[in-house]
């Protein structure tokens, strides 16, 4: 088996780049690893799609889960499995693959390149992959303010969040969608709308708390309008995992979703941001092999 990884040197502030001297030890007097640093913004997607044309690999995406995003998208398609080593300010995706309670990550590198593989969903939205969460509303904004708050020294992930959810609160409002799921119809005013095929975004909330990444389906969470108190008040039982007692808050599985809306609203795909007006998006069942750590 050769390896592939691939290393975001500005992911939590330079853990990332912490890994390198391990996988050298790890690995040495051995020729079957390749060790790429990025340099730029889609740098990783592009660095895999051209290993991945040539050869199989088992790939790391050593990062968060932004990283992870842009390894998924230049390994798709191929023969190559995935692996995730956690070195972001978020690392939302591993704690669903590590389901134990206290998300153990000690020896975290090597237990991922003894780990074994297996075969997991993605999502494509706008014909682009996923594999995590990806949402439209309140949250997406919440994510671009973030990811800028997460610059500043001494401001981890889930602070970053936290001060994020504060400043965006008493500017975003409810979009009128049009939400199609499996081609039924529902019209909504809502604040977010997380489509999901793990359980935690945002730094650890556990948004939908009944995803599996290989059960065939995606989960929707459809929050509501309501007022900014209710709206401050919902956060905590989203860290949990709680929130469907909130009256405003709805739960539903489906493999083929459609969100419009009467303008462009923010998108997070897998903490990248964009902006359209309308969303689809569709569950690929077993997509993509990914490395579960060895116990």
């Amino acid at each position: 088996m050769k390896h592939l990884f691939i290393i975001n040197p500005v992911a939590g502030k330079g853990k990332a780049v912490g890994f390198i001297q391990d996988i050298k030890e790890y690995f040495d007097k051995r020729d079957d690893y390749f060790l790429e640093v990025t340099k730029r913004q889609g740098h990783a997607a592009d660095l895999v799609r051209e290993y991945v044309s040539k050869d199989t690999y088992r790939v790391y995406s050593i990062g968060g889960d932004g990283t992870l995003n842009e390894v998924l998208n230049g390994l798709v398609g191929s023969n190559s499995s995935l692996a995730v080593i956690p070195a972001g300010s978020g690392n939302d995706f591993i704690k669903s693959i590590i389901q134990d309670e206290n998300k153990n990550y000690e020896n975290i590198l090597e237990r991922t390149i003894e780990g074994e593989e297996q075969l997991v969903d993605l999502g494509s939205i706008n014909y682009r992959y996923f594999i995590n969460i990806s949402s439209v509303g309140f949250d997406a904004a919440v994510t671009k303010n973030a990811r800028n708050l997460k610059k500043k020294p001494l401001i981890s992930g889930s602070l970053a969040y936290l001060l994020s959810i504060f400043s965006t609160i008493y500017k975003f409002r409810g979009i009128d969608v049009d939400i199609y799921i499996d081609g039924v119809e529902m019209k909504r005013k809502a604040i977010l709308i997380a489509i999901a095929n793990g359980k935690y975004y945002g730094g650890g909330m556990k948004v939908a708390p009944n995803a599996e990444i290989s059960d065939g389906n995606l989960d929707i969470c459809v929050v509501n309008n309501m007022n900014r108190l209710r709206l401050l008040r919902l956060f905590p039982k989203l860290i949990d995992g709680t929130h469907g007692e909130v009256e405003e808050v709805e739960f539903f599985k489906g493999k083929d979703i459609l969100i419009k809306g009467k303008e462009n609203f923010p998108i997070n795909i897998d903490g990248e941001i964009l902006e359209d007006g309308k969303v689809q998006v569709q569950v690929r069942e077993q997509y993509v092999k990914i490395v579960k750590p060895r116990v």
